[in-house]
């Protein structure tokens, strides 16, 4: 396994290895990995020839007041696990590397940024859209793969693919959770022990969720309540967002009627974390 840290190295080895017929896959990540990056990478190590993962705190999807000092960096500990799943190529590079002086082109989404996380954090999805779309012209790999835990991400880059015209696979992955049922996330770090366990209202209210939803409840209004309910009874917990929106649009609905997101953030303490779950086809009545 290789670690670079320079565009021309990155592009020089694809080059390399498109010239012998190998399909490529990437990995974007800004680090700290854990088993939920784990799974993203066992799967890319699955389907493809070669894997590359990338390692970069990506500056522009940080609002102002954000932690972008503060987020947890561990190279070593990440190449580590690279290595034990067969990557094949990590690409770290400086914010010089990825943003030159000069810099000042941006991709920009409407719609689907303007809801959920992009409302309370409004620079984000323009921040994910450039380094994403910047990672797919130097890797450009066959297919890219992230989270779903990272629900709405998930769904901008998928517009964003068919929209630009990017010839790339794009395959979510589902939530990998922690025995107790919340989800891995590089953020989970910041959690005091008190906090850890208040952290659980999330996935218990994801959980209570799903089972309303796969009871036959087509109104989203009673989900939505039913979920904050559970959220708001624990006092560490601060709701950013309780949301039923359409899988594809990201726009909020009323009837349970088509593919839907059910997604929740919250602030536990200083943190703010996120959880979802997803009904696929036809909505929970169907």
């Amino acid at each position: 396994m290789k670690i670079v840290e320079t565009i021309a190295e990155v592009r020089e080895q694809v080059k390399q290895w498109k010239k012998e017929g190998l399909t490529v896959a990437l990995v974007p990540t800004m680090g700290y990995l854990h088993e939920g990056h784990r799974s993203l990478m066992e799967r890319a190590r699955k389907e493809n020839d070669r894997v590359v993962v990338s390692v970069f705190v990506n500056p522009t999807q940080f609002g102002p007041n954000e932690d972008l000092a503060s987020y947890p960096r561990d190279l070593e500990h990440d190449a580590a696990l690279c290595d034990s799943v067969g990557v094949d190529l990590i690409f770290h590079p400086t914010p010089e590397e990825m943003y030159p002086k000069g810099f000042c082109s941006f991709v920009d989404m409407d719609v689907l940024t303007k809801e959920l996380c992009g409302l309370s954090r409004p620079v984000h999805f323009r921040g994910v859209c450039t380094v994403v779309s910047k990672l797919f012209h130097i890797v450009t790999p066959d297919r890219a793969y992230f989270g779903e835990k990272d629900a709405q991400q998930l769904a901008v880059i998928k517009r964003m693919v068919l929209d630009l015209n990017l010839d790339i696979e794009i395959v979510g992955c589902p939530i990998v959770r922690e025995a107790d049922g919340l989800a891995k996330s590089s953020r989970n770090t910041y959690l005091s022990p008190e906090e850890r366990k208040a952290a659980l209202v999330l996935s218990r209210s994801i959980f209570a969720g799903k089972k309303l939803a796969e009871s036959g409840e087509t109104d989203a209004h009673k989900l939505v309540q039913a979920m904050t309910d559970i959220i708001s009874a624990e006092p560490l917990a601060r709701i950013d967002y309780v949301k039923v929106v359409d899988l594809l649009t990201m726009q909020q609905i009323d009837k349970l009627d088509r593919p839907f997101l059910a997604a929740i953030a919250v602030y536990i303490g200083k943190t703010r974390l996120i959880d979802n779950f997803m009904v696929q086809a036809g909505g929970a009545g169907a």
